[in-house]
């Protein structure tokens, strides 16, 4: 395990897992949110976007968190693991919200610069129909790297902290 993506929700808890993983491997650890935006929420462009996630890739090392459907080939196919976070979406959006209650008014530690944290109405909807509309093909895609990748998916914070303690 040299380069581990970790892929779920928004409030799945990607960076805290992340952050865990780090600690307990001595892996460099790669918040995509903290590289993709810049202050007040402006998305990198799409070509300088794909260039920094390339180069990223590229390291001999990392845990990388987050989404970002646009550049998730290039991850899947430079990871050598891949996590899922597959949590119910109902413990996403709480920890979304409590996330969100928490950080108001300011920008969390695995956020860029000057971005605070916020719930939109979206977000919001993102995370809700996560399960339904962005799921399945995340796992159709799983279970087609499954042959030459590590695939993990963990469904509840109990497995979390089960792979955690085997780290």
């Amino acid at each position: 395990m040299q380069r581990v993506l970790v892929i779920g929700s928004g409030g799945a808890g990607k960076s805290t897992f992340s952050k865990r993983l780090g600690e307990l491997t001595g892996l460099p650890v790669l918040h995509l949110d903290a590289l993709h935006w810049r202050a007040g929420w402006e998305a990198a462009p799409k070509e300088e976007w794909k260039q920094i996630v390339d180069e990223i890739a590229a390291r001999e090392t990392w845990i990388m968190d987050g989404n970002y459907g646009g550049t998730l080939d290039r991850r899947f196919a430079a990871c050598d693991t891949v996590i899922f976070l597959d949590l119910p979406r109902i413990v996403c959006l709480q920890r979304a919200l409590l996330r969100a209650f928490r950080y108001r008014g300011r920008t969390r530690p695995d956020m860029a610069p000057d971005c605070p944290e916020r719930v939109t109405v979206d977000f919001v909807r993102w995370i809700w129909s996560y399960p339904k509309v962005h799921r399945p093909g995340i796992l159709v895609r799983l279970e087609a790297l499954a042959a030459e990748k590590r695939v993990v998916i963990l469904t509840s914070a109990h497995a979390v902290e089960r792979f955690l303690r085997s780290a």
